[in-house]
């Protein structure tokens, strides 16, 4: 087989097993990749039903089969340690606790005319989101003080290419710190922001989330460019590929079972994590008046409704499997409302009812990973999980949490 010669570096992120859309943008990358070097800035696992029934065993493939280079990102960390995948995973800043790197730093590419350095780096906020028992002898330096280290061991490198995994308006602050990095592609915030966004000689830019689509860098004599695109162009599945649509074609049978018909309130229309989040909160609450309940935005996902839920549309809404706990709240450093911005600060926005939590709080109802997250321990199983909360509230039937005392 003859060498590609390479022209250009096509990035996305966020996948999130968003198999609903693997047809298209593989297409895209499948035309691509002759003359591209396919790259990726993590969190292609986790988020839908099709992870939940598949356990990644499509998204492995695929990146087995359509990427060169990835980046490690807060949703299936533990993966990029599989004997394959490591081998396409590279990050500048992830060590073990004895301070050995857990993976590749760099990979070295010509593209175009050019020798350029392909790198990636965590932000600290999206290390600390990985479940802790994936990340517990691991630790993460911070982004711009690895860039430059690498930086200075003079490899041979004329342009450095980062997939920052940290949030568009991090990868802002990175760029500003590290001025000799060409192009940032950014990853994890899901924002509206994709760029190309200048911060002076370097390009910021985000593919589009969730299989939508991709950005491409390319270099020119005075610099690079960079654009984004949508994958949205019905296209041909690549012989290659048939397979692993098959296996897609099978998990989406599986995933169109009815759990039953939606309430009037939700029925057919869109519906945002907030919303159904307050109302799931609510109807914990009014289960177990007696404790506080406390749950983060991000646990849920957007999701459009018809007249019957189906396992896709639960699973689309809760795609994470989270399990309810009764977790002891600490009162090191403050009160509540100290731990309470510690929550915030590291699982996004909260929603608890009652809406203003008043001390003495003792015990709360949250779920596993938020206890998980701030390191309560002791904690009790509730008897249900958060997508049982959410078909009760979608259906108005379905499991119930008990009201008995709590362990």
């Amino acid at each position: 087989m003859k060498p590609r010669i390479l022209d250009q570096i096509v990035a996305t992120t966020d996948f999130h097993s968003s198999l609903d859309h693997a047809q298209s943008l593989v297409s895209h990358l499948h035309a691509h990749r002759p003359r591209s070097l396919v790259v990726d800035c993590g969190d292609f696992f986790e988020g839908t039903g099709y992870y939940l029934l598949g356990r990644g065993d499509v998204e492995r493939r695929l990146l087995l089969s359509a990427y060169d280079v990835i980046a490690p990102g807060n949703h299936g960390w533990s993966h990029h340690f599989e004997p394959k995948l490591r081998q396409l995973t590279v990050c500048a800043n992830a060590t073990d606790s004895d301070g050995r790197w857990l993976f590749r730093q760099f990979r070295k590419a010509r593209i175009g005319n050019r020798t350029v350095g392909v790198t990636a780096v965590i932000s600290p906020q999206a290390f600390s989101a990985i479940p802790m028992a994936e990340r517990a002898m691991h630790r993460v330096v911070d982004p711009a003080a690895a860039l430059w280290e690498l930086r200075g061991r003079n490899l041979d490198v004329e342009d450095w290419i980062v997939l920052s995994h940290s949030g568009f308006t991090d990868d802002q602050l990175l760029a500003a710190k590290c001025p000799f990095v060409s192009v940032v592609f950014a990853g994890h915030c899901h924002s509206p922001k994709y760029g190309p966004l200048r911060v002076g000689d370097t390009l910021v830019v985000k593919g589009p989330e969730l299989g939508r689509g991709y950005a491409i860098a390319e270099p020119t004599p005075d610099g690079w460019t960079a654009r984004t695109l949508l994958a949205d162009s019905p296209t041909p599945v690549p012989r290659q590929f048939a397979p692993i649509a098959d296996q897609i074609t099978g998990l989406h049978g599986r995933l169109t079972a009815p759990m039953g018909g939606i309430l009037e309130h939700w029925r057919n229309r869109p519906v945002e994590p907030r919303e159904l989040l307050t109302a799931v909160v609510a109807w914990l609450h009014d289960r177990r008046s007696d404790l506080p309940v406390i749950l983060n935005e991000p646990a849920l996902r957007p999701v459009e409704l018809g007249k019957t839920l189906t396992l896709a549309d639960l699973l689309a809404a809760e795609p994470f499997a989270n399990e309810l706990v009764y977790a002891p709240l600490p009162y090191r450093d403050g009160g509540v409302q100290t731990v309470m911005q510690q929550l915030t600060d590291r699982a996004g926005p909260l929603l608890t009812s009652p809406a203003k939590l008043q001390p003495p709080v003792h015990t709360a109802l949250m779920t596993g990973y938020l206890a998980e997250t701030f390191q309560l321990h002791c904690n009790t199983p509730a008897g249900l999980t958060l997508g049982g909360a959410v078909c009760h509230v979608l259906t108005g039937t379905g499991p119930s949490i008990p009201k008995g005392r709590t362990p």
